[in-house]
Parts: C-alpha cells; structure tokens; sequence
C-alpha cells in the first residue's frame, strides 16, 4: 500500500472515494485524525484525516449499516477520557469501515518551516505530509 501524499501531482485540492476508514484517533484537542485507505490512481493508497470533531459524526453516519455502532463506540472512547484514545477497525472482527458513494475533497498540508540554528529558514519540504484536510464530503445518489 502507498502513502497517498506520493501519488498527488500538485497541491492542488483533489476528491477520493472507495475510502475505508482503518482507526480513529482522539487527543485532548477539538479536532480527530482518522486514518483511511483508498483506491486512487488505480492502487491502495493509506492517508490521516485531520478533520474538527463534528465533522467525524457526519463521517460516521454514512457507513451505513454500522454507523450507529461506530458513534457508540466513539461515545464510549470518549467518556474513557484516556488520551489519546485509538479505535482501530482492521481486524477479522473488527473490519475497516467502508464509506459506500462517498467523495471527499481533501487538501494537502505541508511541513512548518522551521528556523535553523543560524536563524535561517530552511527551505521548504517539497513532499507535502500524509495528513490531509477535509474541504467538502459528497455523497452520490441513486436517481
């Protein structure tokens, strides 16, 4: 499987679908990381999502036939108050969760540029992170 920030052209905004969510990550800040696979450019690829809380509901309440085990769950991690909490779906019993006629809009986010010791700032990262922002979710329907 490929990271998905090898495989992008440019910084541009970009859509995937067929996404699978793998584990959901909470730390004792407003915003989750969610770490999915997709089918892009006709391979695997594996990213985080770096989206604000609420949109993780919304998320979960297009997986269908599990979304209301999953907000449970998530419900459950929650009120443990342990940070961070990982839910991981990546086992036989606990499979990755699929987001059926789901496209998301995703943004690129790139390393801080750091001072070096000369107090210089070291040029920029041309490899954009693996972590990603959500722009938009879209949801295709049958007409």
């Amino acid at each position: 499987m490929k990271l998905l920030s090898d495989s992008i052209a440019d910084d541009a905004d970009f859509f995937v679908e067929q996404i699978h969510l793998v584990a959901i990550v909470f730390d004792n800040t407003d915003d989750v990381t969610v770490w999915a696979t997709t089918f892009f450019d006709n391979d695997s690829h594996f990213f985080h999502l770096a989206l604000p809380f609420k949109l993780l509901d919304v998320l979960l309440g297009l997986a269908h036939t599990r979304a209301a085990d999953l907000q449970e769950e998530v419900a459950d991690a929650l009120a443990a108050a342990e940070w961070p909490a990982l839910l991981e779906y990546n086992a036989d019993d606990k499979l990755p969760v699929p987001l059926p006629s789901v496209a998301l809009k995703l943004s690129v986010t790139y390393p801080a540029i750091e001072d070096d010791e000369s107090g210089d700032e070291e040029p920029d990262d041309p490899q954009p992170h693996n972590i990603f922002y959500l722009e938009g979710v879209f949801v295709r329907l049958d007409t």
